[in-house]
């Protein structure tokens, strides 16, 4: 009696900055379009609604800097809505296909045809600024926004140079306060990647909380007494982290056992673009003819050996039910145990990418909603984000973590292995050549400070997480290896220029226009402290 848990549901959103303008269409500006599109529009309006339900709703989010950017870049918005034109006008031919050749269709047609013209409508009234909508939500007391490293660089593999992780937090804060006019109180460790005295640079900037992975605790250094389930004072720092809990995340997030794997959802790799005639399908996919997703899927997931059955969406509903019922029931079961044996309340930290509700998991919104709604009748639950925990004036446990992240075996080995540790020796070399920069040339301004902060850009947007995991999992290597050597190349640029005291100015212009982004950008950040000298 009286056992309650605060339950702290934390989304990441994040996608690289990828703008390619010389091109009319560009094949991977889809991973945005299909996340807004799919998660980030459908999980805004969901809070929205629940906002005039129910006060007792509460989550935080994070928006990367990177994606924060494309959001809010003009070009990109208009890209994206001759994107939902373009299936708007998909979806019609296909309503009037399925009617005719495939009936068994016709119903999921229908609503995905609903979906986009329903997307572009609510885009539209809101001005095209989803981000806004988001701030309006945290001044509601529903959401709370995080922060995170500038271009969601996996942290660990850079400790040595403290000027570049020095610039990504610092940048990373100064663009959330940019785009949400107001200081993050936490700040989201890029895959969850944790190594010791990180905490200190967090503390620098007013940092109060982050998240770590679940295994932190039990190969702290420390004896760990709470055992994960209240937030910990990581160090001698004031930086509380607050531990992932792995065994209820993981009901959602295993990729074999997890819900969204039921064999009643829909499939997300099987889509119209890959299955029906390329001369039908040509109009919606990329030149030269590369077939690619369209987001009309018609079919379930169900067996590995079996024909692909059909989807149905009434099935479907009927198992997000019983998961959300089940996905509660765990948190309760583990709440009533945990109190029972502790006599203490605990703090279940439930850390998700938002990208995984909606779009990978088609019926992963509506799983959210009912889980949120539902929650609001469980004695046992109290929906709660970190800042909140820490008004309390709870203790924290004091730390000592190791290195740590929440990637495949719990450290460092999906972002640097032997698909990908060569571009390290090159992105070192760069952060250790714009340290010189900034030693040789302090204080620029105009033209030359222009062309070192394009330069500062340059090495933090090759510094992304995106490009060695590309590399390891094997999906866009082409893609994810130019924009490394683009990248690289354009810092080399500025370095034999400024090298012979010169600058290149139609190339500036160009590169400015090309990557529009971090514009508190100050290359001074790369300026060694005495004690990194």
């Amino acid at each position: 009696m009286g056992a309650k848990a605060s339950v702290n549901l934390i989304l990441h959103a994040h996608s690289p900055y990828v703008r390619h303008l010389e091109y009319p269409k560009f094949l991977e500006e889809n991973w945005l379009f299909e996340s807004l599109c799919e998660s980030y529009i459908p999980l805004l309006r969901m809070l929205m609604d629940l906002r005039n339900v129910s006060s007792g709703i509460r989550l935080s989010i994070c928006f990367s800097p990177t994606l924060c950017t494309m959001l809010c870049d003009d070009p990109l918005r208009e890209r994206f809505v001759q994107y939902l034109l373009s299936r708007i006008e998909l979806g019609e031919k296909e309503v009037e296909r399925c009617a005719d050749q495939a009936p068994e269709n016709l119903p999921m047609a229908r609503i995905y045809l609903e979906k986009y013209r329903s997307c572009l409508s609510f885009y539209e009234d809101c001005g095209r600024d989803i981000l806004s909508q988001f701030a309006k939500l945290q001044e509601a007391g529903m959401v709370e926004l995080v922060a995170t490293a500038a271009t969601h660089c996996y942290l660990p593999l850079y400790q040595s140079y403290k000027t570049a992780v020095r610039a990504q937090i610092e940048i990373g804060i100064k663009s959330h306060i940019r785009f949400f006019k107001s200081a993050p109180a936490g700040f989201w460790l890029p895959e969850c990647g944790y190594y010791p005295g990180l905490e200190k640079e967090l503390e620098k900037y007013g940092v109060k909380w982050c998240q770590i992975p679940a295994h932190s605790i039990i190969t702290a250094r420390n004896r760990i007494e709470s055992a994960g389930y209240q937030p910990v004072r990581l160090y001698d720092s004031s930086i509380a982290g607050f531990p992932r809990d792995w065994s209820i995340t993981n009901l959602v997030w295993s990729d074999t056992t997890g819900y969204p794997c039921d064999p009643d959802y829909r499939e997300f790799y099987r889509d119209i673009g890959y299955d029906l005639d390329l001369d039908y399908i040509r109009p919606y996919i990329h030149e030269p003819d590369v077939r690619v997703f369209t987001g009309y899927k018609y079919n379930a997931i169900t067996g590995r050996d079996e024909d692909k059955r059909p989807y149905d969406p009434s099935v479907a509903q009927k198992k997000i039910d019983l998961h959300a019922d089940n996905f509660l029931y765990h948190l309760r079961r583990k709440t009533l145990s945990f109190c029972a044996e502790t006599k203490t309340s605990p703090v279940l930290n439930l850390c998700f990418d938002a990208e995984l509700f909606g779009h990978r998991w088609y019926e992963g919104i509506e799983f959210l909603r009912r889980v949120l709604e539902r929650s609001q009748n469980e004695d046992t639950l109290e929906l709660t984000t970190p800042s909140v925990i820490l008004s309390r004036g709870i203790e924290c446990e004091r730390a000592e973590l190791n290195e740590c992240s929440w990637g495949r075996g719990g450290y460092s080995d999906c972002w640097l292995d032997s698909e990908n540790s060569w571009l390290y020796r090159h992105t070192h070399k760069a952060i250790e050549r714009m340290e010189e920069l900034a030693r040789r040339f302090p204080g620029q301004r105009s033209l030359k400070c222009r062309f070192l902060n394009q330069a500062a850009r340059e090495v933090l947007l090759a510094m992304a997480s995106d490009w060695p995991y590309i590399l390891h999992d094997k999906t866009s290597v082409i893609y994810a290896e130019k924009r490394l050597r683009n990248h690289l190349g354009s810092f080399n640029v500025v370095y034999s220029n400024m090298c012979k005291n010169s600058v290149h100015t139609e190339w500036l212009v160009k590169a400015e226009r090309r990557n529009a982004i971090f514009p508190e950008m100050d290359y001074n950040l790369f300026m060694p402290q005495d004690n990194e000298q």
